[in-house]
């Protein structure tokens, strides 16, 4: 049984429902909940090796012994501009009502307050300890509460030495879990978090390194689940007492919505752009007649499908291979258009996280320390743009 302080919000919807997220009418997943494992929030670090800092401005040269390798600049076209540099594989990124942002670290848990303006201090908030990093995991996303206003409370995906996992947390409290027992693997330990509208937590996960799970409707891998901010199987899920909400992803690497859209998108590397059903199967390891196709597939030249924001009726797309900002507009939902070459081609190396921002401008952080990229010594930066219209850019 977890803590619910002041849950208000959540009670009403969820009285009686302590139960563990297995309960229900028809068999019980094959997961365990594992609260062993204690996760803890440690004060920011009052002496970082290498805090970040602001980007000089102006272009710069090769970097040594990486020729055909383009530095980035400081600043660039259509309002954009580095906030942060010096990070250690930024991906989670959450906006503030406020309009700074929080970014964590995967690599080390550190939380990162940024600024809203070039120049201005970034400093660290928070540090969750107790991480495992191997096969790509760690500190893998971030998420406000519905609620933050009235809460502050702040949800993270992580990987710990047992299990992927759900937790919570306020800048000022400790470290709560609110889904466990996700599996962990040697590889693909990828996860992804976005609430919608109602409330309810989507979670983006990988296979673990063990394609079968993906397929297996009783496995919390390879999936996209939906829960309530509690913990507890959202209501409407296509199986009772299970959090599945969709199966069959390699790994889930964004998740994104607006509320003018109404569809919620999932993005899988290399290539794939989908549109979220509930109960599909998305056909990994092995397509069969029932599998739901990708609504969009990414050109050769531009793989690397990493995050998703929706902004003004487009889908824009962070690719890590292909260093780019792709957009596609949405005519419809659960469909897209044209993908087109948008922005920061090659500027900024690889790209891992994009998010909307309320003013029009999309936040990214560049992913060019996670052994794949070409570092320079500003990597890894938080970068903030103003998309250029939809249309002007060159098909991908």
């Amino acid at each position: 049984m977890r803590r619910i302080p002041g849950r208000a919000v959540w009670l009403l919807a969820a009285a009686g429902l302590l139960a563990g997220c297995g309960a229900g009418a028809n068999a019980a997943p094959t997961w365990v909940p594992q609260p062993s494992i204690t996760l803890e929030a440690t004060p920011p670090p009052s002496a970082p090796n290498q805090a970040p800092s602001q980007t000089p401005s102006g272009p710069q040269g090769p970097i040594p012994n990486s020729p055909g390798v383009p530095r980035a600049p400081g600043g660039g076209a259509a309002g954009s501009g580095v906030l942060a540099t010096g990070l250690n594989q930024p991906i989670g990124l959450v906006l503030l009502p406020d309009g700074t942002a929080l970014v964590g670290e995967r690599t080390t848990g550190v939380i990162w307050h940024v600024p809203l303006q070039p120049g201005e201090p970034v400093s660290a908030v928070k540090t969750i300890t107790g991480l495992a990093k191997s096969g790509d995991g760690g500190l893998l996303d971030l998420a406000l509460s519905p609620t933050y206003a009235q809460d502050g409370l702040i949800y993270a995906y992580v990987t710990t030495p047992a299990d992927n996992r759900v937790i919570d947390f306020t800048l000022e409290g400790p470290v709560t879990p609110v889904l466990t027992g996700i599996p962990k693997g040697a590889t693909d330990n990828a996860g992804r978090l976005l609430f919608d509208d109602k409330g309810d937590l989507y979670v983006g996960t990988g296979d673990a390194g063990s394609r079968p799970l993906a397929a297996n409707p009783a496995s919390l891998a390879g999936k996209v689940l939906r829960i309530d901010g509690i913990g507890q199987v959202a209501p409407g899920n296509p199986k009772a007492g299970s959090p599945v909400f969709a199966r069959g992803y390699r790994t889930a690497d964004g998740l994104c919505a607006s509320d003018a859209v109404g569809t919620i998108y999932e993005t899988e590397a290399p290539a794939e752009i989908n549109s979220l059903e509930p109960g599909a199967d998305y056909g990994w390891p092995t397509p069969n007649a029932q599998s739901v196709a990708p609504v969009a597939t990414l050109p050769a030249a531009h793989r690397g499908a990493a995050g998703c924001a929706i902004q003004q009726g487009t889908l824009f797309l962070a690719t890590t291979d292909g260093q780019a900002l792709l957009a596609a507009s949405i005519p419809r939902p659960g469909r897209v258009g044209t993908i087109e070459l948008v922005h920061l081609d090659q500027h900024y190396g690889r790209l891992r996280t994009v998010v909307a921002a309320p003013d029009g401008a999309l936040w990214l952080t560049t992913s060019n320390r996670d052994g794949h990229g070409h570092p320079i010594p500003a990597d890894d930066r938080v970068i903030r743009l103003v998309p250029p219209p939809l249309g002007g850019g060159s098909t991908a």
